[in-house]
């Protein structure tokens, strides 16, 4: 049984030569879109998903837009609205040390270098200029941490705990 992995969601189809709209959910759209690779798309009611291999990829607005092997009319992609597009966790590729994927973080504990337990990581955003860790806190709002060096001390995501050390106002 392999774990699966999403990395965007096909919202639409675009004009009328098989091209979908997708939303990616992936850090890396241009590893992951790449001309030639393997896809699996994943239809509401099917038990099995689908293999398909990208024969092109842009980007149009916020939208990534990519066309597959074998689908070049919108007949034949019309049926994939909705669906989720993932990889297999072979597909994933090594990270170098200090990398993380998001599906690592999310759901960490986050505890200061005092041992104070802060809650756990909700969702990353990202900036541009670094990540920033939604922490949903017990009773108080969210708290919002930058993935920087001098903020995050530790990330232990095998023990799914990350020791921070929080800066100045951080968790006012």
């Amino acid at each position: 049984m392999s774990k699966w992995f999403n990395v965007g969601k096909i919202v639409n189809t675009h004009g009328i030569r098989g091209e979908v709209r997708v939303i990616s959910t992936t850090d890396f759209p241009e590893e992951r879109y790449a001309i030639g690779n393997s896809l699996f798309i994943f239809l509401q009611n099917e038990k099995e998903p689908i293999e398909v291999k990208v024969s092109g990829h842009r980007v149009h607005k916020n939208f990534n837009l990519l066309t597959f092997e074998g689908y070049s009319n919108v007949n034949h992609v019309e049926r994939f609205k909705g669906a989720l597009v993932k990889i297999p966790e072979a597909q994933q590729g090594k990270l170098d040390e200090g990398e993380f994927y998001y599906h690592e973080i999310i759901g960490c504990s986050v505890e200061t270098v005092d041992g104070e337990n802060l809650g756990k990581i909700k969702e990353i955003l990202s900036t541009g200029a670094n990540d920033v860790w939604v922490i949903q806190r017990n009773g108080v709002k969210d708290a919002l941490i930058p993935y920087i060096k001098d903020v995050v001390q530790k990330i232990d995501v095998d023990n799914k705990l990350i020791i921070i050390q929080p800066m100045e106002g951080l968790l006012s």
